[in-house]
């Protein structure tokens, strides 16, 4: 058993509780009791005088494949060949030697979900990882690291793949080439789904097909449809053809969201909001805006807020949290948006997200404020392990 004395300690729904001792046993919370007392615990960790948190989650990322210090032609996050891919999986291409989960444990984040890119229509399935790369000592496979794989299917609407694909003089040029293949993407899954019925009715062999099985997952509610899309038109495509197909769906990045937040709301679109600290490369992203998470909150839009590592560096997350309480996000709704809210975005509260009894016992424990950019984590704790300690 292992005790931690907290001074205070921010349990990740919006209440602060003060001078408690969260208690971990076998990798999980198993206690959280009034006082700073250990009771018999084995080993203590004295934070007494510090802020503990849930870790931090970022919840759209392409850390392990797009490592840092490695040129672009070594990326694995995007095989732009032709624009739909689904039955390619990210996790068979996480590195888990990139420097970026040292530094994600330095900044307090526990668990993400690394994704394909957005270089084509479908980019394949992404998937939920912790961010330790060893245990008691031992290197972790991807594998030992995976809270949910696959975690979604990836699609993109907007400039990526007509970018992309115009040079190859291949659909899409356009945004109506995007949905059109998004769409017939999904038809093609049905038809082999009906094809595959229909021959086992009668007993007879069929021929799989990776890519279609791959979105039956999809078209059944089971995975979700990870929209990489900023414009608002974009925004309202993913929505439509979700709706068409009645497939679960959630809008990744979401830059123009402030500008049809009450359509959002009404639509109960789930947003992972990011990354806003950036310039501004391409058309796109000409209305990005801190204001949005504050607009989508004032909508009753459900959101968090990402890095889209290596874009912004994962260790810069708690900067953003910042810099959107600067533009008018009340301070508890930022940490929300990187643990609870995160957490119900990727389909995982169960596990984590907040500092609740049975939950797995991922921790930060900070020297401040973990929203004041001069804070540090102290330690960081997954699992009940100490995977990370500045001292």
């Amino acid at each position: 058993m292992k005790a931690i004395l907290a001074g205070a300690l921010e349990t990740g729904l919006g209440t602060v509780l003060s001078n408690v001792t969260v208690f971990v046993e076998n990798g999980k919370i198993a206690d959280i009791a009034e006082g700073l007392d250990p009771r018999n615990a084995d080993e203590v960790i004295d934070a007494s005088d510090m802020i503990v948190t849930p870790g931090l989650i970022d919840a759209h990322t392409h850390i392990g494949t797009y490592c840092e210090g490695f040129p672009e032609s070594m990326e694995d996050a995007n095989d732009m060949v032709t624009p739909v891919v689904p039955h390619l999986r990210i996790l068979d291409a996480i590195y888990q030697d990139d420097t970026a989960f040292a530094d994600a444990l330095a900044g307090g984040i526990t668990c993400v979900q690394t994704l394909p890119g957005s270089g084509n229509v479908i980019g394949g399935q992404g998937a939920i990882i912790k961010t330790a790369t060893a245990s008691g000592g031992r290197k972790k496979t991807a594998d030992e690291m995976v809270v949910k794989a696959p975690s979604s299917m990836k699609a993109a609407l907007g400039e990526n793949p007509i970018r992309v694909y115009k040079e190859k003089q291949k659909l899409p040029n356009t945004r109506m080439g995007n949905a059109a293949l998004l769409r017939q993407a999904l038809v093609e899954a049905e038809n082999y789904r009906n094809k595959m019925i229909q021959a086992r009715s009668k007993n007879e062999p069929a021929e799989r097909n990776l890519q279609h099985e791959a979105l039956l997952p999809v078209l059944d509610g089971d995975l979700s449809l990870c929209v990489h899309a900023h414009r608002c038109d974009d925004i309202a495509t993913a929505v439509r053809i979700a709706g068409e197909f009645s497939i679960p769906f959630t809008v990744e990045h979401c830059t123009e969201g402030h500008l049809i937040a009450p359509f959002l709301a009404e639509k109960n679109v789930y947003a992972a909001v990011g990354p806003t600290l950036t310039g501004k490369p391409k058309l796109e992203l000409r209305n990005k805006t801190w204001d949005t998470p504050l607009a989508l909150w004032k909508a009753g839009v459900h959101f968090c807020i990402i890095t889209d590592h290596p874009v912004v560096p994962i260790e810069h997350l708690s900067v953003c949290l910042s810099l959107a309480v600067r533009a008018g996000l009340p301070r508890e709704e930022a940490l929300k948006a990187v643990t609870i809210y995160a957490a119900e975005h990727l389909g995982i509260a169960d596990r984590v997200g907040s500092v609740e009894k049975g939950k797995d016992a991922d921790l930060v424990i900070w020297d401040g404020d973990p929203l004041d950019a001069r804070s540090r984590a102290v330690a960081t704790i997954i699992d009940g392990e100490t995977v990370y300690s500045r001292s």
